[in-house]
């Protein structure tokens, strides 16, 4: 396996890999990394569909890639999908996957005209004193603290070890307005990893002017179960994928011979039998480790949703598989300690009627029924206890709606800490009463709250979600085990739990869909580069950029800038006039 980059290979077919019509593959798991690995093994594989197994615990496919219409209680999702242009992997894999709304069209056709027909972007992102925006919404306010995020981008991680966020940054950094974009719009708390905070300062740099105004994003027209993953099951069975739901996978059997790893045996219950499947060398494993929706609870309308930390199957076979190899990781680093200030709750509201309406279009500026891009993005809400944000992306969200339904996320990053207006933790609070907090923050009367929060006009389902932030937590080499372990002959982890050897970033679908290339190109040698993951950081032009910007669009004269660095660009302006340096300073705007 090797990476490429441009679009030289990016259009090329790979030829069939010898010996592929003899061998079989069992992926455990079917979220998007579950998913993208049959893709990879049917396109550019060219295994037969029939040779490929999909082993699923729940009876839906889709993993952490939901929407559902729970009964009796209401429309669910549990968290967005926030995409970008150069998700190189996960755009190479929809190019090919037939879009269900357009005869004739690709999803990644789909995905592009609906952008380009109405792009993403926010006119609101911050509010306080119950819905009145932030009086310097738009503004990083970082100051000195710029060479705090320079300072980290230079430190290269093998220095940084398991180090937090916390440990890493002044107190005077978390108070600026960039720290509550950066940590609400990625779930980013303190004491995460600074490690992952540096790969994302990388390797979205080129979007720091979009990080306020969320033109840096891109969403899908539906919830991403009917957007994103039923075209990929309709893919998939075309191509007669095996998939089967309810398997639940205690164990997969590894034999070490030399320097080998070789999976050997998948034990697993159907139907409260236990069951097993010998396998040889042909027969390629792909362990989806850990996942950060399992176990969820639900609550509804007049019940919270119940407190968990029970393990479900994905991590304990990752467990299981630990204890036979520490080549496979750690997964106690992300599924035991986690903070009780820790992001454990979201909830979907679903308004039932026009009443309130008037409440978010007068921060949205936009018309909440015309099915084009709404708050397009979250708007934090900067003096909540509980650090609530919402978001209304394009409706309806949901194909089954009612014309005058529409459907709104909400979360919150402090899950320790009671309300402002429902003294409770999230966690204790029924669908009603977070319902009630949003409208509070909102600047719905206070006397008319309770009303409009009532299932005649609102219905709020909540879910527990025990390992939701769990990729962020503080790590060290070696924690992840690597996509294809050294020396292993037919087993390989997928998923953000698995360590691609790139640049790349958790919590992406993009970092699902390549780990799934990486570990069916290496294990089938499949002669295809896998995309390189995007160079901005490596871009002169993109650091200028994130210098004019991360000033909140200075000159480099009126930025903060220590004495000696002050005087050293005042004599170093001097030397370059006139040359290609002046020009792109200037195409930067930082001169």
């Amino acid at each position: 396996m090797y990476y490429s980059n441009g679009n030289y290979e990016a259009f090329a077919h790979a030829k069939k890999p010898a010996g592929v019509d003899k061998k079989s593959a069992y992926i455990i798991g079917s979220g998007l990394a579950g998913l993208a690995a049959a893709v990879f093994l049917v396109r550019d594989g060219q295994m037969p569909g029939e040779h490929i197994h999909l082993l699923e615990e729940l009876p839906v496919a889709g993993g952490s890639l939901d929407g559902a219409d729970r009964p009796n209680a209401g429309f669910v999702v549990r968290g967005g999908r926030e995409m970008e242009n150069h998700f190189e992997c996960l755009w190479d894999m929809y190019r090919s996957i037939p879009s269900l709304e357009i005869p004739g069209a690709s999803y990644l056709d789909e995905y592009y005209w609906l952008d380009k027909e109405d792009p993403n972007s926010s006119n609101c992102r911050l509010i306080h004193n119950r819905g009145n925006r932030l009086p310097d919404d738009g503004k990083y306010g970082l100051g000195k603290c710029a060479n705090e995020i320079v300072k980290l981008v230079m430190t290269p991680e093998s220095e940084l070890k398991d180090e937090t966020i916390e440990d890493f940054f002044s107190d005077e950094f978390f108070e600026t307005n960039f720290w509550m974009y950066w940590a609400t719009m990625f779930a980013f708390e303190k004491w995460h990893s600074v490690a992952e905070m540096r790969r994302y300062c990388m390797r979205f740099i080129h979007h720091i002017d979009g990080l306020p105004d969320f033109t840096a994003l891109k969403f899908n027209r539906y919830n991403q179960y009917e957007s994103m993953v039923k075209p990929v099951l309709a893919y998939l069975e075309d191509h007669n994928v095996d998939m089967q739901y309810d398997v639940h996978v205690k164990n997969v059997i590894v034999d070490h011979k030399g320097d080998k790893k070789i999976a050997k045996k998948i034990i697993f219950e159907q139907d409260d039998e236990r069951q097993e499947i010998d396998l040889t060398e042909d027969d390629l494993v792909f362990v989806t480790n850990g996942s950060i929706t399992e176990s969820s609870t639900y609550g509804d309308q007049n019940t919270p949703a119940p407190v968990t930390h029970e393990k479900g199957d994905s991590w304990k076979l990752w467990e299981k598989l630990a204890e036979q190899d520490s080549a496979f990781g750690n997964p106690d680093v992300f599924c035991e300690n986690l903070p009780e200030r820790s992001w454990f709750v979201s909830a979907t509201t679903t308004l039932k009627n026009r009443k309130l309406a008037p409440y978010f279009e007068r921060l949205t500026r936009r018309d909440l029924y015309d099915g084009r891009v709404n708050t397009g993005g979250i708007i934090t809400v900067t003096d909540s206890n509980w650090c609530l944000s919402f978001t209304i992306h394009r409706q309806p969200h949901f194909k089954s709606q009612n014309p005058d339904e529409i459907v709104v996320w909400i979360y919150t990053l402090y899950s320790d800490t009671e309300g402002n207006y429902i003294h409770k933790k999230i966690t204790e609070c029924t669908g009603k009463e977070i319902a009630e907090e949003l409208l509070y923050h909102l600047g719905v009367p206070e006397a008319e709250i309770s009303k409009y929060a009532s299932e005649e006009n609102m219905t709020t389902v909540p879910v527990y979600m025990p390992y939701v932030t769990s990729y962020f937590m503080p790590r060290k080499a070696g924690d992840r085990p690597d996509v294809v372990p050294e020396g292993s002959v037919n087993l390989a982890f997928i998923g953000n739990f698995a360590e691609s050897p790139t640049r790349d970033t958790v919590f992406t679908t993009e970092y699902s869909v390549r780990t799934a290339m990486e570990a069916v190109y290496s294990l089938l040698d499949v002669d295809r580069g896998v995309p390189e993951v995007f160079d901005s950081i490596y871009d002169i032009r993109q650091l200028l950029r994130a210098m004019y910007y991360m000033s909140d669009k200075s000159k480099l004269e009126d930025q903060e800038l220590p004495m000696p660095a002050k005087l050293a660009l005042k004599s170093g302006m001097k030397k370059i006039k006139k040359t290609w340096i002046e020009e792109l300073l200037a195409e930067a705007n930082l001169i």
